[in-house]
């Protein structure tokens, strides 16, 4: 029999990871609310720096993520999510204080690798928690089709198009002025951290200093198919639509597009992510698994090859495409990964497919680079059309094929 004490405290319990959901949401927000990013390449090209040096930039940006990541996810789960919150949210507003000071390639790789600890620490840990708040709610978290991450990608993604627009818009006056409304956004972040409270361990009784790496890497590459392929195609298909990211700004200047217009078309690119991102599990309850990661596997495709094959805003409306992937793949492959795993190391596997997707980053981002100064845009985007034939075969395939044998089983 629950006495009322009991029946109090649950009820102050539950009202207290409701909140932590609002206040992931609302983290997720401004983590992602970035104004300078649409004008990103004017406003690193006006400190002087080459688009290569650019993506060098992104490179060290990348690097620190690969140094971090899977220790901070790691850490998360050991020490508790919210500590990693708190701790990566400070960072976070530090990171963005420092872009006010930085006017070289030096002061600008300090402000990188400051970013690059915070989004360690961020990254991971709040899909984590906002998975294990809803499952200790009841809530639709253990679900084939969880709201709660199609929701959390929705307002990442609206919260980049509406920075876009207001980020575009002050950097036709200043981007001074723009950088330092973008550091008093970022410390909103803290504010959000501190309002979220733990959500109840599912076994309290196994110390969570017995989690190994080895142990989880085992869960992650050997246990299931289709987590093993999930791992690989999360990371993956994100560098897809990254490495596009940094190369439409460029893009648009040479399509004859005024900068006045790159925080819409950024804005556009965001709401087509958040779109994608609604819209995923409608389309995989409608036409099934298969399809979408059909879809998934087709659209960079059809993306890199039209921006590099078609002029003017018939390439850019192709390269929307890309951001359909981007969409999909953040809520039908991120909740097929948090469906496989348990929740004491689930901040950890969020994290490793960061660690990969920003491992892969390291590679081909300064080739990339190189390869839009050296030889144009058009032939980067043949090259990256091609290689994502590549990740068709290789990844994608095998992916909807383990599905299909399971679909199989399960209709045997």
């Amino acid at each position: 029999m629950h006495t009322p004490s009991c029946m109090y405290w649950a009820t102050i319990v539950r009202e207290k990871l409701h909140r932590n959901i609002k206040a992931i949401y609302g983290l997720a927000f401004f983590n992602s609310f970035l104004i300078v990013v649409p004008v990103i390449v004017p406003f690193f090209m006006a400190k002087g720096l080459s688009l290569a040096e650019i993506f060098y930039l992104q490179a060290v940006f990348a690097t620190t993520i690969v140094i971090f990541e899977a220790p901070s996810g790691y850490f998360a789960d050991l020490f508790g999510r919210r500590i990693a919150l708190v701790i990566g949210a400070v960072i976070h507003g530090l990171a963005y204080l420092s872009l006010n000071f930085a006017n070289d390639l030096a002061t600008l790789m300090v402000f990188e690798i400051l970013a690059g600890i915070a989004a360690s620490l961020i990254s991971g840990a709040d899909i984590a928690l906002l998975y294990d708040s809803q499952k200790a709610l009841e809530d639709d978290a253990a679900s084939e089709h969880s709201g709660g991450i199609a929701n959390l990608s929705f307002i990442r993604s609206s919260a980049e198009g509406l920075g876009a627009l207001f980020g575009g818009a002050l950097a036709l006056f200043s981007f001074d002025l723009m950088v330092l409304i973008q550091s008093i956004a970022a410390w909103v972040c803290l504010l959000m951290a501190l309002l979220i409270v733990e959500p109840p361990a599912p076994d309290a009784t196994t110390p969570k200093a017995r989690i190994k790496i080895g142990t989880i890497l085992h869960h992650l590459f050997r246990t299931d198919p289709i987590l093993r392929h999930v791992v690989l195609a999360i990371p993956l298909y994100n560098l897809a639509s990254f490495h596009v990211a940094w190369l439409t700004q460029p893009y648009w200047e040479a399509q004859g597009i005024s900068l006045a217009m790159f925080g819409v078309l950024w804005f556009s690119q965001s709401l087509t992510v958040a779109v994608a991102n609604k819209l995923g599990f409608q389309l995989e309850r409608r036409w099934g698994a298969v399809f979408v990661l059909a879809l998934i596997g087709v659209l960079p495709i059809i993306g890199h090859f039209g921006m590099a094959w078609l002029e003017g805003w018939y390439g850019i409306v192709f390269g929307l495409l890309l951001f359909v992937c981007r969409g999909l793949n953040q809520v039908i492959l991120v909740n097929a990964l948090n469906r496989r795993v348990p929740s004491e190391f689930r901040a950890t596997a969020n994290s490793f497919t960061s660690f990969l997707f920003r491992l892969a980053f390291i590679i081909t981002g300064p080739v990339v680079g190189f390869l839009a100064e050296a030889r144009g845009l058009q032939a980067t985007l043949t090259v990256l059309g091609v290689a994502s034939v590549f990740l068709l075969v290789l990844i994608m395939l095998p992916l909807m094929q383990s599905v299909k044998a399971i679909q199989r089983g399960v209709t045997a």
